[in-house]
């Protein structure tokens, strides 16, 4: 009778099993349906763009008629285009620079220090990235008029360091997250110095999240035209400020050859964070 009962339950519900697994492996594809689908629909600007800036007519036109490089060649022999991207660049370098040098020791005392408040002090760290950016923009303004520093690459790169400084601190503690403490106590047992170990145990640690870091407060500084928009100038115009210029005045087709520029720039970045992080993922 026992036997019986249990091939019974067996033919009840042995074919539940295989129900449960077809409808698991119909909800991952119709997710990874759905996401690609989604991802498309973002990327697909970019895609039409690409096209458009190697057609080479005087107006923007998808399909293209001709293949020709003449938007680039316009684009590389405009001085007004080269200061732009040379203000960029600088501005973007500084605001890097000085984003990791305060976001790096903040994120580690973040990580690693007990004391009150503590909470509080974490949340105005990424206060910049909850504010509206306009709202930012216009808070920096007032206040570099008051200090005349509006149209001043410095102003510009403290400005742009004041918003990326969060995605630092969050891209360094996670790497801190990961590294092991114990080195540091022992470290410190032995007779080494605070800075010592922060700079012979901590960052070799560390040393993937920090360069990706760098490249993404780089990123984001070269690519913000809000808050650049507020406080540069005719002497320090950036290239976003002068792409959103162009399509405001004179919608140039030489946009699409500087936004097809940015957009592999900008892909070529995202690869070389996604290799950091995966040729350190095991020591971090």
């Amino acid at each position: 009778m026992e036997s019986i009962t249990q091939a019974g339950t067996g033919h009840d519900f042995a074919p539940a099993v295989p129900r449960r697994r077809d409808w698991r492996v119909l909800t991952r594809v119709l997710v990874s349906v759905g996401g690609w689908i989604g991802y498309l629909f973002l990327l697909l600007p970019s895609l039409v763009i690409v096209p458009i800036s190697f057609g080479g007519g005087t107006e923007l036109q998808f399909p293209p008629h001709q293949f020709s490089l003449e938007l680039f060649r316009q684009f590389l022999g405009d001085p007004a285009w080269w200061s732009a991207i040379g203000n960029s660049v600088m501005v973007a370098l500084l605001a890097a620079a000085l984003s990791v040098a305060a976001g790096v020791p903040g994120a580690y005392a973040l990580a690693r220090a007990r004391f009150p408040g503590k909470r509080l002090v974490e949340t105005i760290a990424i206060t910049p990235m909850l504010v509206p950016v306009v709202v930012l923009g216009l808070g920096v303004y007032m206040q570099y008029s008051a200090l005349s520093l509006v149209n001043t690459v410095w102003g510009l790169a403290l400005a742009h360091t004041v918003l990326v400084v969060p995605f630092v601190v969050i891209a360094v503690g996670s790497g801190l997250r990961n590294a092991d403490p114990s080195l540091e106590a022992v470290a410190l047992l032995m007779g080494a110095s605070r800075v010592r170990i922060f700079r012979e145990v901590v960052l070799p640690q560390i040393r993937g999240s920090v360069a990706v870091s760098v490249l993404f407060a780089f990123l984001l500084s070269f690519d913000e035209v809000v808050i650049a928009y507020f406080i540069s100038g005719p002497q320090t115009t950036t290239l976003p400020v002068k792409m959103y210029s162009a399509i405001r005045w004179e919608v140039s087709p030489v946009l699409a050859a500087v936004s097809t520029l940015l957009t592999v720039l900008s892909l070529a970045a995202c690869l070389t964070i996604m290799a950091l992080q995966h040729r350190n993922a095991p020591n971090e």
